[in-house]
């Protein structure tokens, strides 16, 4: 399924009803057939799994493949899960699921540079030649260091960066126990930072890179919404 197509399914002319608040109510009514419902969810919760898939997957094709997956793994289950607790925890193990089955299918990650790398490198502000070029070395190298982390360190530290999340948040949302969210952030964040200094062509963009890392999580999030 290309780009367009799920952009289509997922986000076209999304309709929101107030009257349906809880993202629970609203996951109910739509599997009993409210299409109002399922664009409803999509516009809740759309961008931030494109987030999370985009830097884990080969290509924004299937990262959207994966949000379209998990939304429909969500619709097809037949648990009435009321009390299953946080429905953002239900909704990213559901999303976890479909990134094992993707890997088993894959047979292992690819890390090559590709659509997420491209977000992030691309130019949205008004910048001198120079900054231009300066800020697209920065990302790359932040895309490859963070390639090199373990799966659940990369987890961690992207929604620590990228949606802004804490290690209480985070350890809710995936169903963890906080001291291994805090193990993995911590571990993340001072592998991520070795791992720039051991890639970086120069000092000097080390430091660049590690000293922007909060601006570049801004950039990236208000990107990769408009994929």
């Amino acid at each position: 399924m290309s780009t367009e197509q799920n952009r289509e399914n997922i986000s076209k002319n999304i309709g929101v009803r107030p009257e349906l608040a809880d993202d629970w109510s609203v996951l109910f009514a739509w599997r009993d057939g409210d299409k109002h419902a399922a664009k409803q969810l999509a516009a809740r919760y759309f961008s931030i799994l494109m987030r999370f898939f985009l830097n884990k997957v080969r290509d924004v094709d299937d990262a959207a493949d994966l949000v379209s997956e998990t939304f429909l793994g969500c619709a097809a289950s037949k648990a009435r899960a009321e009390n299953a607790g946080s429905f953002r925890s239900y909704l990213f193990a559901v999303a976890m699921n479909k990134l094992r089955g993707y890997y088993r299918t894959k047979a292992k990650r690819r890390r090559e540079l590709d659509d997420f790398a491209e977000v992030c490198v691309a130019d949205s502000l008004a910048r001198t030649p120079s900054s231009i070029i300066a800020r697209a070395e920065e990302a790359q190298l932040l895309v490859s260091a963070l390639r090199r982390l373990t799966l659940a360190q990369q987890i961690v530290v992207e929604l620590n960066y990228l949606e802004g999340m804490r290690g209480a948040e985070i350890a809710e949302l995936l169903d963890l126990p906080r001291s291994t969210v805090y193990t993995h952030l911590r571990r993340g964040k001072q592998r991520l930072e070795v791992i720039v200094r051991e890639l970086a062509s120069t000092p000097k963009l080390a430091r660049s890179t590690v000293m922007g890392l909060n601006t570049w999580a801004l950039e990236v999030r208000a990107k990769i919404p408009q994929l």
